[in-house]
């Protein structure tokens, strides 16, 4: 059983999307039938290429199907070495704290490298279909504030970082999305904090018993 571990905070042990990532994770491994292979992507660690002019040199050379130079062909190279790591997980956990009411732009830069036609979706000139076979994935989304409908940050208004998630992982082919929304994780004080974050782990722990 492969598992792909994806990290977007810079934060290591002081994460609330890392802490219950792993929670998870541990419980996971504890009722998998199977051995569990874990392959932690950190996007913060994984020196990511810039989608620069050769990223999209190439991009657009790949879909024409004309010879890359060596710039292009070296960032295409790692693109594809990304992709690969989406195409041979069994199961997906991604933790995602929200930045500005969405999500830190440094997983959106893993997302635009990796979603590429002909590597997680397909594109005929008219429709749009998935290509990855994971069949469910886990996500924990956590937030700092609250963002309860009758507070002055309701999610209608200021959730920007569940919405697009859940859409791309069902765009490229992911059966079953998983969620977990932990509030509260910072700005009620420190230990509203740490209360929230223990719930959520207690949370995290039963969910794993159904992936």
């Amino acid at each position: 059983m492969r598992l792909l571990n994806i990290e977007s905070s810079p934060r290591g042990l002081k994460s609330a999307s890392i802490a219950i990532s792993n929670a998870f994770i541990e419980a996971y491994r504890q009722v998998c039938p199977e051995e569990v292979l874990v392959d932690t992507l950190n996007v913060w660690d994984e020196n990511l290429p810039d989608f620069d002019q050769e990223a999209i040199g190439a991009k657009y050379k790949g879909v024409n199907k004309e010879p890359m130079d060596p710039a292009e062909r070296a960032v295409w190279n790692k693109i594809q070495e990304l992709a690969a790591r989406f195409q041979r997980a069994d199961r997906i956990v991604l933790g995602v704290p929200m930045w500005n009411f969405a999500y830190p732009y440094k997983l959106k830069q893993l997302i635009d490298l990796t979603c590429q036609r002909s590597m997680l979706f397909t594109y005929d000139g008219i429709e749009y279909g998935p290509l990855l076979k994971t069949p469910r994935v886990f996500v924990v989304y956590a937030r700092g504030g609250t963002y309860a409908e009758d507070s002055p940050t309701p999610a209608s208004r200021f959730d920007h970082q569940k919405g697009y998630i859940d859409f791309w992982l069902k765009f490229i082919g992911v059966k079953e999305v998983h969620t977990l929304v932990v509030e509260g994780t910072t700005w009620g004080g420190k230990e509203k904090g740490e209360e929230s974050i223990a719930r959520g782990k207690k949370k995290a722990v039963k969910l794993a018993a159904d992936f």
